[in-house]
């Protein structure tokens, strides 16, 4: 076996955990909390003295004046590198990416990756006792689209809706037929799910039937996802990644069966603007991601998959782009909907969990994929216990170009792709993305909603502009 690098990064220490009981300790206690499990899983429980960096995923359940430094001062620490994310489903994968490069510039040694939510905990205590608030509160970090929202279209489950219809009219599947692949590709992830009861939120063996049909208790949200098909945010859960160089797992006396070597990475963006993808159907970015991550490997080669699972588009694109069959194994951990989707920590859970699982199968690999904001930015990584140079690539490097989106129209559209709105009395609205006859584009949205199973894609409706760059669709 050829000489390992001593750069080559590495997680040696892991940890996960989901609280039942309400209310779950605040945050600032779930990070140090698991950051000590994941020490103490790597064999070291005093390599967090000499963290070099500490990265904080963004906390949605509550806001502290200075966290990276709450934190380090909890865990007796004083790294000179400190981050406190963003948001997005892409975050922690990218945070070890940012990581990795770093130590292969010989920039770092040991970092730690963390993340936390009690978003169950605050739904029923929305005041809590919580320490070191900051004095004045900061915006939400979020930009949202002004055409987008201009026309209802700005909720994560709607924006994955529309891209799931555009991949289902692409394929030339009926609803029916393509409800038939969705509860296929999500059955399965419940069943892993319900094997991790001390984990997931939902461990919950669901049917294809189960999930993709509408009830009282499995009420529509946006066609064609039901409540069953949806990520689950309102959780308590925290997760934590220690990561080192090889050369520092060695100082730290860190066993070889501990360490789980990073083999590849790759990152990605599409348009932010949905309709300014001129595939609304297929994910460019997330193929060149993953394709990345891969380097000289295929994906039949990986044994173990966490593909991001907020919605069944995103694992549909993913399978579409890496050749997967649909019904296999894709999740270590039971994915967002039925595991939990804990803020934009969701992707520290899958990295715990694909070491749990590596470690248990050697010389195996892993893929764990992250997807940020609406299915705009892509992060995959793979793993494996046997040990190589990582490969690093970014791509696409020339991304095809933008579709322009226009407001303000007047006159004959064709209907791309659309998804019906449903609240807890029923459908609402329909939103829709049109092609113009120039090859622009534009949003609207349909107060003639459509039955349950018709299809509008290709068809042809008249746009009338209204206020602030919304449109009226009507057929």
């Amino acid at each position: 076996m050829a000489p390992v690098d001593p750069r080559t990064p590495c997680i040696i220490g892991a940890a996960r955990h989901t609280w039942r009981r309400e209310p779950a300790p605040e945050p600032l206690l779930l990070w140090e909390d698991v950051a000590r499990a994941a020490a103490r899983d790597a064999g070291a429980p005093d390599a967090l003295r000499s963290l070099q960096s500490l990265q904080v995923v963004y906390c949605q359940s509550w806001e502290y004046d200075d966290p990276c430094g709450r934190l380090a001062a909890a865990l007796g620490a004083d790294p000179a590198h400190r981050v406190y994310s963003g948001i997005g489903g892409s975050v922690p994968v990218g945070l070890v990416r940012q990581t990795a490069l770093a130590m292969a510039r010989g920039e770092l040694d040991l970092a730690l990756v963390v993340g936390a939510e009690a978003l169950a905990t605050r739904r029923h205590l929305p005041d809590p006792p919580w320490s070191h608030a900051p004095a004045t509160p900061t915006p939400f970090p979020i930009t949202i689209d002004r055409d987008e929202a201009a026309n209802g279209i700005y909720q994560a489950y709607l924006t994955f809706a529309l891209l799931d219809t555009a991949r289902r009219a692409a394929l030339g599947r009926t609803p029916a037929e393509h409800r038939r692949e969705l509860g296929a590709l999500l059955s399965p992830m419940s069943e892993v799910a319900a094997a991790q009861p001390e984990h997931a939120w939902f461990p919950i063996t669901r049917t294809p039937d189960e999930l993709t049909t509408p009830s009282p208790d499995n009420r529509m949200v946006a066609t064609p996802y039901t409540k069953l098909m949806t990520a689950i945010m309102d959780v308590d859960m925290a997760a934590a990644v220690l990561v080192a160089t090889v050369a520092e797992a060695d100082r730290l006396g860190v066993p070889a069966d501990k360490r789980v070597h990073l083999r590849g990475l790759g990152a990605a963006d599409e348009a932010p603007a949905l309709a300014a993808r001129p595939d609304l159907g297929r994910s460019s970015a997330l193929a060149a991601a993953g394709a990345a991550a891969l380097g000289k490997h295929i994906a039949d080669e990986v044994s173990h998959f966490d593909l991001y699972s907020c919605f069944a588009s995103s694992l549909g694109f993913a399978c579409d782009a890496l050749g997967l069959p649909v019904g296999g194994a894709l999740t270590v951990t039971g994915g967002l909907p039925y595991h939990g989707g804990p803020g934009s920590n969701y992707c520290t859970h899958a990295l715990a969990a694909m070491v749990e699982t590596l470690r248990d199968d050697p010389d195996s690999l892993g893929l764990v994929t992250g997807i940020g904001m609406h299915m705009e930015h892509h992060t995959a990584s793979l793993w494996s216990t046997r040990p190589g140079g990582f490969i690093h690539a970014v791509g696409p490097p020339n991304a095809a170009p933008s579709v322009p989106v226009v407001s303000g129209v007047e006159g004959p559209a064709v209907v791309a792709t659309f998804s019906t709105v449903h609240d807890r009395q029923g459908p609402t609205s329909t939103a829709l993305i049109c092609d113009l006859p120039d090859g622009t584009r534009a949003y609207a949205h349909l107060d003639d909603l459509p039955g349950e199973d018709e299809d509008l894609c290709g068809s042809s409706v008249q746009l009338t502009p209204g206020r602030r760059g919304s449109h009226t669709a009507t057929r």
